[in-house]
């Protein structure tokens, strides 16, 4: 294997983050409930709130290590 293979390997590993906003919400089960409440805001909703910030986060995080590769 080349080391230029290699790299490209290496820098695709990163897009496995971009996995985690699906897995965490991909069971509704698991979140939807109303306990326990932030502010009197449902568990169900701030929890999905949370995911668009992670989400944006892990898209950021992914972009600035993959960017040039």
């Amino acid at each position: 294997m080349s080391s230029d293979n290699k790299g490209k390997r290496k820098g695709s590993l990163w897009y496995y983050l971009l996995l985690l906003p699906f897995i965490g919400t991909l069971w509704p089960p698991f979140y939807a409930s109303m306990e326990p409440g932030i502010a009197g805001m449902p568990f169900f909703y701030w929890y999905q709130f949370l995911w668009v910030i992670l989400s944006a986060g892990l898209t950021a995080i992914v972009y600035v290590a993959t960017k040039g590769k």
